[in-house]
């Protein structure tokens, strides 16, 4: 019969585990890079601004507020507040691409989760070409 210590079990647990942790930041960090360099295919004209000025009411304005400056209803509610997307400090990104990569799948650890199970793509890009239009021009890409 073959025993294994307790320690060898504990020593490749946290190997295990360590593994994983950097193949997770590895991917993000992939994905973050992925994000920043997507192109916006939806133009930013008045049609797609005001598509994503209605989505935006009905799915971002209780949380971020009318006027994108996280003082929606439900913002009171909240540990951690909304961001203010009609400032210059976006710290989540301010491509366009890296905008509507966090719209779609969500900020990890917040109350911020994906909408890309209720808005098609398209969508999502019209409310990035919304929230262009109601604050300080950021990186297009």
């Amino acid at each position: 019969m073959h025993t294994v210590s307790l320690r060898k079990v504990a020593i490749l647990g946290l190997a295990c585990l360590v593994l994983v942790s950097l193949t997770l930041l590895a991917s993000q960090s992939s994905n973050t890079s992925d994000a920043k360099k997507m192109k916006n295919p939806v133009a930013s004209n008045a049609q797609s601004i005001e598509a994503g000025k209605l989505i935006y009411t009905k799915s971002c304005a209780p949380c971020h507020g009318a006027t994108g400056k996280g003082d929606g209803a439900a913002a009171a509610q909240m540990t951690v507040k909304p961001s203010n997307l009609a400032d210059e400090k976006w710290d989540h990104g301010s491509t366009d691409g890296e905008i509507f990569v966090l719209i779609r799948d969500g900020l990890p650890k917040s109350a911020m989760k994906g909408f890309k199970e209720k808005v098609k793509d398209p969508e999502i890009w019209n409310i990035v070409n919304y929230l262009r239009s109601i604050g300080p021009k950021k990186t297009t890409n």
